[in-house]
């Protein structure tokens, strides 16, 4: 089976043709009531399919959580498995958020998991933790750079508990989230338009500009919506790198279902919000 043209590159098509915009894909069990469905396999299946439908074809980058369809076992992970397909065949390109982080071969198990073709689970990208070492990786490097996939590696997180171990300083005196940056740009040396291989950046952070965020490589910015963080925000936050950028919504647009409709008029005011906000830079 030949290898994909390289994520980076597929990336920027997609948001260049359907707008910069990732859209969660959260099935949490509040989010499954306000819809009207049960916790359950059937309300999990019927959320999913409808936000397949509603936006498939429409939103350039979808991010399932793994964890809120591994909760339903087997089942559940069918579910996530048809989405996967459903929503590649539709032309939009899958990050799975399941934030894998291991050593050696149990890396390279959890890389084939989600990045080599053919697999059930088979995604465009695949969210990864680097803190047992950026070197723990190379398993995942090494198969998405063959099978033309990629990786969000996370660097500077919004969740207020990362700070202290990304923000601690090394004895060389840079921070172990400049770290895995620079570790970044290197794997992106000379990709155009741009590297397959990014970071996991907050939007809710504020001022970055003491971080070197010019990896060359997609900027994964959850926080866009119900976390806070506004389209008007990137620019402040993510400077000369906000082209690069990858906002993540979930809540603002899932709120909104499960009218089609509702869910697409919602994707595509928060898609046209990042592009003006983007355009001016």
């Amino acid at each position: 089976m030949s290898p994909l043209e390289p994520f980076g590159t597929r990336l920027r098509t997609a948001m260049d043709e359907r707008g910069p915009l990732c859209v969660g894909i959260d099935p949490h069990a509040s989010l499954l009531s306000e819809w009207g469905l049960g916790d359950d396999i059937a309300g999990l299946e019927r959320f999913t399919r409808t936000v397949v439908e509603a936006l498939g074809e429409h939103v350039a980058v979808f991010k399932p959580q793994s964890a809120f369809f591994e909760r339903f076992g087997s089942r559940g992970i069918a579910v996530l498995e048809r989405a996967v397909v459903d929503l590649r065949a539709a032309g939009a390109l899958v990050v799975m958020d399941a934030k894998r982080g291991d050593i050696g071969s149990t890396m390279a198990a959890y890389a084939e998991t989600f990045l080599r073709m053919g697999a059930p689970l088979f995604s465009d990208a695949l969210t990864v933790s680097p803190y047992l070492g950026y070197g723990s990786l190379k398993p995942a490097v090494d198969l998405a750079r063959e099978s033309g996939t990629g990786l969000f590696v996370l660097a500077l997180t919004s969740n207020p508990e990362g700070a202290e171990v990304q923000r601690a300083v090394r004895e060389d005196g840079r921070s172990i989230g400049a770290t895995m940056l620079a570790h970044l740009a290197a794997e992106n040396a000379g990709q155009t338009p741009m590297g397959s291989f990014g970071a996991v950046v907050g939007a809710t952070l504020g001022d970055l500009s003491s971080f070197d965020l010019a990896v060359n490589g997609p900027l994964l910015a959850p926080g866009i919506g119900a976390q806070g963080a506004t389209a008007a925000d990137l620019p402040k936050v993510f400077g000369a790198a906000v082209r690069n950028v990858v906002p993540n919504v979930s809540r603002g647009v899932l709120r909104h279902g499960p009218d089609p409709a509702a869910l697409r008029a919602s994707a595509e005011r928060f898609a046209d919000e990042v592009r003006s906000a983007v355009s001016g830079v």
